[in-house]
């Protein structure tokens, strides 16, 4: 048996801009299985629209097509498949890259990446094999094991994380994949001690959450890098202490122990490492095209005991990580709802792709509305 669900389908990679008038993604009514051992069925509440999304979309990082998008999301699990554990009614945060915990990369505890859950990723299937996503005959690929542009997913269940109805989806949805990204960069591959310094380069959804990060965990200056006035104020807004354009940090002298970069050009991490002071690290996050390099000097690294370190989900285990994050929520110092730049419909996607890539926006969140009338449970012939 399946389910229908509406949900958003990437039918072309590498359209020409704007995407409002190629139209490389597709409103359709698709099938979903119900969910095999292991798996849940997740009713989507609120997905967020990321700059990997885009990334897909532009070509840049080729995925296999026809994919329904969208990998940060957060939702109410509504079914279970034999073997989950989850309980029926729980909000949980979907991740984009599920943790097998058995391979000798999750044994490094978040700094690399696992294993399975890449290879499932990069195919474009879930960790146990197979799709369970159809258009018409076709089978659609999962995006990152999530597909969270749709009102409801079917996941391993090794790709969300519950969490406390207290925490309002928007927030959850968040998470998953901005939180985790830009603060994990902080918490865990930067090692920031309170009293550092920081600087970030590149204000989108995962710069800011790493620099919210940076002021939650007592950095003693934090300093936001953009090209674009609008996120330099916005970056004020939510607590940096200076706020300046990469020429004006280059002449300014500026420097920092921790230089994060969320940006994905080489020319952004080029910039990045020559705002970290002696000793620093430099955290890049951002993914270029595969064709982008940089020029680094050996000799700049080793006679300043300088450290370049890369990080995929920001380091993070989102099973011991988010906990950790929604504290902080809770407790008032990482207010992430605050990078919400606006709400939007399922219909609006090509745009929002369009917004995304001029700098427009921040975090544009898709809501799915939800009929309590509707049967929630249980399968419906497709």
């Amino acid at each position: 048996m399946t389910r229908r669900i509406r949900g958003a389908v990437l039918e072309r990679i590498g359209d020409a801009a704007p995407y409002a008038q190629s139209r490389p993604i597709r409103i359709v009514e698709a099938e979903l299985d119900d969910p095999g051992p292991g798996e849940l069925l997740v009713r989507i509440e609120a997905a967020g629209v990321c700059h990997s999304d885009l990334s897909v979309v532009s070509g840049v990082r080729p995925r296999p097509v026809p994919m329904l998008l969208g990998h940060e999301a957060a939702g109410i699990v509504v079914a279970a498949g034999a073997q989950a554990t989850t309980p029926v009614g729980a909000r949980v945060v979907m991740t984009f890259l599920p943790r097998c915990g058995e391979c000798a990369a999750c044994a490094t505890e978040g700094r690399a990446p696992c294993e399975p859950g890449s290879a499932a990723n990069g195919a474009g299937v879930l960790m146990r094999g197979g799709t369970r996503l159809h258009d018409g005959g076709r089978d659609l690929a999962h995006h990152l094991g999530v597909s969270g542009f749709a009102d409801h997913a079917v996941v391993d269940e090794r790709s969300v994380v519950p969490v406390g109805h207290d925490v309002p989806p928007d927030v959850a949805a968040l998470m998953g994949c901005a939180v985790l990204t830009g603060g994990g960069a902080v918490l865990n591959s930067a090692s920031l001690r309170a009293g550092e310094t920081l600087v970030v380069v590149g204000l989108g959804g995962v710069g800011l959450a790493a620099l919210l990060t940076g002021l939650a965990l007592g950095a003693s200056r934090v300093t936001a890098v953009d090209v674009q006035p609008a996120k330099l104020d916005t970056a004020r807004a939510l607590g940096a202490h200076a706020a300046m354009t990469p020429d004006e940090a280059a002449a300014a002298g500026v420097t920092a122990d921790v230089v994060v970069e969320a940006v994905g050009r080489a020319s952004a991490f080029a910039q990045a490492v020559a705002l970290t002071g002696p000793g620093g690290r430099t955290v890049t996050v951002g993914l270029p095209a595969p064709s982008e390099t940089a020029e680094v000097s050996p000799l700049g690294l080793v006679s300043q005991g300088r450290s370049i370190i890369g990080s995929y989900l920001g380091g993070c285990v989102p099973a011991r990580d988010i906990p950790l994050f929604l504290d902080l929520w809770r407790a008032g110092r990482l207010p992430v709802e605050r990078l919400v730049s606006a709400h939007i419909r399922l219909d609006d996607i090509n745009e929002a792709m369009d917004d995304l890539a001029a700098g427009r926006q921040i975090r544009q969140l898709i809501h799915f509305p939800h009929d309590p009338a509707q049967a929630d449970q249980g399968a419906t012939p497709a």
